[in-house]
């Protein structure tokens, strides 16, 4: 089915072809001034220069000739040289009806269905998921729905970080506070304990107490530095405490992105892509891509069109020791060993940007990823506080991530129990759902790249561009559905859409056909903003129209029942565009 905008676009450009000029004119937009009509086409203007013509005389030709066509209920061409396109209500109303018998609500799938590798994990194992993990799980999860919506083949990666120096520092503090563990005795041949000598909680104490201790004691600090260095050169011991810090991590990340709503396909490491790294190196010296610098490794990925200065890409440091540059790269290699993707999406902090334009560019250069293969950087904003200042808990520290949703899902609660609408369990699921829809929606409704400020009020608030706001229509119409279901004198032909009899019935009829054109803008710009902007237009749409439409009191039962059937293309409109930005509706509210 193709999309509404484009079915204008085959009909303008057949009057364009038909009065003699190029049938590339034609293409239609929406409208820059609703006030005025729905589409409007500006190829008069470009066809002007090219037939040595006034662009109100092409503008008017072409608009003689799409006057009689029955898509149009008004066509008018205005100085300069615009043509002003009305759609007619029988028009559209076919159109949704088209709509309505396609599972995908007229959206077609992706052209070229690619393998696509996201990358939107990135926490640190033995540390507590908090508030600075929360856009790249929420924005990636997104990104993954949306492009597998559109037919691809996605594979998300929580890439978490395991290899580093916080090892070190967790291994020496366990080895001061615990001695007699035999993981620290090099005589010791048996089978080591399967039970972590750890909680969750005691590891999540354990590391910033090392960290701190770290900055304080240089002996210490060297004491982690030797025992990252055994750990990764495979360390019996030290390899089977890395493996309970593993196991006793992964399954706690596994529970909060869970309440998040966040799953990931494979749970792969930094560790994971250590295997590939000597050969990586060895390639890139031969090929003669890496040369030494002050003693480092680099790769030279500076370009002549580049308007400021892109450093080197430094494989190894003068003392042998990795960087993430080089676990990022011989992740690649990993990548194009598994899944040879077209694609792979970054979801990470904006301030990262350099380091993965030297990543990308050394990987395109190196032949590490083929030259088709397309490299993306989605860098997001800070979520901040009301002090505009990053968010921070009362007391100034960083905000673990399951205390905020609970936070937003208690102020969801709270406002519940002020309207009494609801009580006991009920009351506390209803809470859960509503509450995680407006953190993600109160974070996906802004522009990835922007920062923004967390306001609990403002997105727990049941109006204006929220997530509630967005839910309650959903809810608003399941209500409807129901109490139309039990009328008894309900309309016993086939019920269809109907030619809108009003301005606001019309505008929720064009505001639904417009679906395509959203969730394709926010898979080709990678912005789920967009979604979100659609979804609070086409929820505000519904609003006005109910608001001045009497549905279930309609004495035309025929027209009643084409109502209904709108609402219900309407909620399936919302409901695919919330499953695709991760979150869901309750059936009351």
């Amino acid at each position: 089915m193709k999309k509404l905008i484009d079915q204008i676009t085959e009909i303008a450009e057949q009057a364009f072809e038909a009065c003699g000029y190029e049938k590339k004119l034609g293409r239609v937009t929406l409208s820059n001034r609703p006030d005025l009509c729905e589409y409007q086409c500006n190829g008069a203007m470009a066809g002007a220069k090219l037939y040595h013509k006034a662009p109100i005389a092409i503008a008017k030709d072409v608009a003689e000739a799409l006057s009689g066509n029955s898509a149009f209920a008004e066509v008018t061409a205005a100085a300069p040289g615009f043509i002003n396109l009305s759609l007619s209500g029988a028009y559209l109303a076919a159109y949704l009806e088209e709509m309505e018998k396609d599972s995908r609500l007229g959206v077609p799938e992706a052209g070229k269905k690619e393998t696509i590798v996201i990358d939107y994990g990135g926490p640190n194992v033995a540390k507590p998921l908090h508030v600075g993990h929360l856009r790249s799980a929420i924005i990636g999860e997104s990104m993954k729905r949306i492009y597998r919506f559109f037919g691809h083949q996605v594979i998300g990666d929580v890439h978490l970080g395991d290899w580093g120096l916080q090892m070190g520092l967790i291994i020496e503090e366990l080895k001061d506070r615990k001695p007699e563990l035999p993981y620290f005795d090099e005589a010791f041949t048996g089978e080591y304990p399967e039970e972590a000598p750890f909680t969750i909680g005691e590891l999540e104490e354990i590391y910033p107490s090392a960290s701190a201790r770290s900055k304080a004691d240089e002996a210490f600090a060297k004491r982690a530095h030797d025992a990252t260095y055994k750990l990764q050169n495979g360390d019996r011991g030290y390899m089977a405490l890395w493996n309970h810090i593993l196991n006793v991590s992964v399954s706690d990340l596994k529970k909060n992105y869970e309440k998040l709503g966040v799953t990931f396909d494979i749970w792969k490491k930094e560790s994971d892509a250590q295997p590939y790294i000597p050969d990586m190196i060895r390639k890139m010296k031969e090929g003669g891509f890496a040369h030494e610098s002050q003693g480092a490794l680099v790769v030279d990925v500076a370009e002549e069109s580049d308007t400021k200065e892109i450093p080197p890409c430094i494989l190894l440091k003068s003392d042998g020791a990795t960087l993430y540059s080089t676990t990022d790269l011989a992740t690649l290699v990993e990548r194009e060993k598994l899944f040879a993707p077209d694609r792979v999406l970054y979801v990470v902090d904006k301030r990262q940007e350099l380091h993965f334009v030297q990543v990308f560019r050394c990987a395109k250069k190196t032949g590490i990823v083929r030259p088709e293969t397309e490299l993306n950087f989605l860098g997001f904003g800070t979520m901040n506080g009301r002090d505009g200042k990053p968010f921070k808990t009362r007391d100034g520290g960083v905000m673990r991530l399951e205390y905020l949703i609970r936070e937003i899902r208690d102020a969801v609660y709270d406002k519940m129990m002020e309207n009494r609408s609801m009580e006991g369990e009920e009351a506390g699921k209803t809470a859960d759902i509503v509450g995680l829809a407006a953190l993600k929606y109160g974070d996906l409704s802004n522009q990835a790249v922007k920062d923004y400020v967390f306001d609990v009020d403002r997105f727990t608030s049941f109006e204006g561009n929220t997530g509630p706001y967005i839910l309650y229509t959903i809810v608003r119409i399941k209500s409807i559905q129901t109490k139309y279901e039990a009328l008894e004198n309900r309309f016993a032909g086939e019920a269809r859409i109907l030619p809108a009899a009003t301005e606001s019935e019309k505008e929720l009829q064009l505001a639904v056909s417009r679906i395509s054109d959203a969730l394709i803008t926010a898979m080709e710009e990678r912005a789920p903003h967009k979604l979100c902007q659609y979804i609070y237009e086409l929820s505000d749409a519904f609003n006005h129209f109910y608001h001045e439409t009497k549905i279930l009191a309609e004495e035309d039962k025929e027209r009643q029942a084409g109502y209904i059937r709108l609402l219900g293309l309407t909620r399936r409109a919302l409901e695919t565009c919330i499953g695709l930005l991760g979150f869901e509706a309750p059936d009351r509210m």
